[in-house]
């Protein structure tokens, strides 16, 4: 059986996720807040051939200029702006190298495919495959996912993967602790902050209640694999 390496479930997710912006037209709602997918659109391209304004997605003294730069790129046409994502990264940017790419854009392009799906009425889970289960699970089991994507919980934090018995890894020290079960896939999705996931998660009504007031959200870029 041929491996299927991380470049390959990357540019799946981006040419799915591409299809389905094109089904739902540039004034369909996301996950991210405040985000039509044409501002998602035009944040993905950004992220990929405006380093400048990449850097101010998440605030900051940059966040301004970011601001500016999405809306320019957003006011384009929308199909064309589509197909930029459809295309990926021009030659010159470092997401172009095949590791990069595999990297860091499988995760970015998988919650933000769920970002469309899941704001659009009546959606249902996805089966992914086996490899891009064992990618995501890879990514939250990290050396820097603990501190990253769960930094702000008040408490720690184990999760357990129910495609895979037996299998769970502690995200975060501390206490009091939550027990968050679900396949990978979902797994990934709460600790981006996105509510609309199918997991299950377990623990004292204080460690419940303090992880529902986290406010969970790092950028992709943290998930730096530790291989």
């Amino acid at each position: 059986m041929v491996a299927v390496a991380a470049i390959d479930l990357a540019r799946s997710e981006r040419s799915d996720l591409c299809d389905l912006l094109t089904e739902t037209g540039p004034d369909a709602p996301t996950l991210c807040e405040g985000w039509t997918t044409r501002d998602l659109a035009a944040h993905l391209v950004i992220r990929e051939s405006r380093p400048d304004a990449a850097l101010g997605v998440l605030g900051g003294p940059l966040a301004s200029w970011t601001e500016k730069v999405q809306n320019d790129a957003a006011s384009q046409d929308y199909g064309k702006l589509v197909t930029l994502v459809r295309n990926g990264p021009p030659a010159w940017s470092y997401f172009r190298l095949p590791w990069v790419d595999g990297q860091f854009n499988t995760v970015e392009y998988y919650v933000h495919h769920e970002d469309v799906r899941r704001a659009q009425p009546q959606w249902t889970t996805r089966d992914l495959s086996p490899e891009l289960q064992d990618f995501l699970w890879d990514r939250l089991t990290n050396a820097f996912a603990g501190r990253g994507l769960f930094h702000s919980v008040d408490g720690g934090v184990t999760l357990v993967r129910t495609d895979r018995p037996g299998v769970s890894h502690r995200a975060k020290s501390g206490d009091p602790e939550v027990t968050i079960s679900g396949t990978p896939g979902e797994l990934i999705m709460i600790a981006f902050g996105r509510r609309e996931a199918d997991v299950e998660i377990e623990g004292t009504e204080e460690a419940v209640a303090a992880f529902a007031q986290a406010r969970l959200h790092i950028d992709t870029e943290d998930l730096w694999p530790d291989d």
